[in-house]
């Protein structure tokens, strides 16, 4: 069990660590860059409905094993994009405070999850409901570990929409906090899921593939687009296939 335990948590994390005394990182988040990757086109440009949830490496030392998640949406023929983050500092859930597509601490967002169309359309008063229902929207409801933080209020939202069929990455800690001991469906409702406090668990099912927590860090296997999930690296392998468009730094 001890060897598993080194194998499956403490390895990766010691070599996440590792690389990331080696990165150039920004010292705080005053010489961070903040700016839009100009990946997103302007709301005028892009009649349709889009929903997307994005993930960003942190900062801090938090950065070398955790990420930052956000949700962004703009209706059709919409003139502006929206987007929600949760943070830990004044009220928490934070509206249009950066670039839709904006770097986080200086890293450019990955996709978690891409709709667009008719389906975005018909799931944007969904998320909107479950922004406005998030229960620890209040000063002084922000924990950093295990929970609630940003990647709590993402998970949140995913799991009052099951349909959307995502889940964050494996690094995004927080996002497995409950406020209690919990048996029962997966986010997804697609498999079985034992969590004590978001703080160990274990997971079964379709969209989550086979997953462990131990202390908020999570390892495990993806099912359905075959990776592997390490603590502090997230996924690696094929990529998810509901992040339907890679956002990348425009040239």
């Amino acid at each position: 069990m001890i060897l598993t335990l080194l194998a499956l948590f403490l390895v990766p994390v010691a070599a996440r660590a590792a690389l990331f005394v080696f990165e150039d990182r920004p010292s705080g988040w005053r010489n961070a860059d903040w700016s839009s990757v100009g990946a997103l086109p302007s709301a005028a440009e892009h009649p349709e409905a889009r929903v997307l949830f994005l993930s960003g490496r942190t900062g801090g030392l938090k950065g070398a094993v955790a990420v930052h998640s956000w949700v962004v949406f703009k209706r059709p023929g919409a003139k502006s994009w929206t987007r929600y983050d949760v943070v830990g500092w004044g009220n928490p859930v934070r509206l249009n405070g950066w670039a839709p597509d904006g770097r986080w601490y200086g890293s450019a967002p990955t996709v978690v999850a891409d709709i667009r169309g008719a389906e975005a359309e018909a799931i944007i008063p969904a998320v909107e409901k479950a922004v406005k229902d998030y229960r620890y929207a209040n000063y002084g409801d922000y924990r950093l570990w295990p929970g609630p933080n940003s990647n709590s209020f993402v998970a949140a939202i995913l799991r009052d929409i099951p349909e959307i069929r995502a889940t964050l990455p494996p690094n995004a800690i927080g996002r497995d906090f409950r406020p209690g001991p919990y048996l029962g469906w997966t986010d997804s409702r697609t498999g079985i899921e034992l969590n004590l406090y978001g703080l160990l668990g274990v997971k079964l099912g379709w969209v989550e593939g086979v997953e462990f927590n131990l202390g908020g860090f999570v390892a495990g296997l993806d099912i359905r687009d075959p990776a592997l999930k390490l603590p502090g690296f997230g996924r690696i392998g094929l990529p998810s296939s509901t992040a339907n468009a890679a956002l990348a730094p425009s040239r």
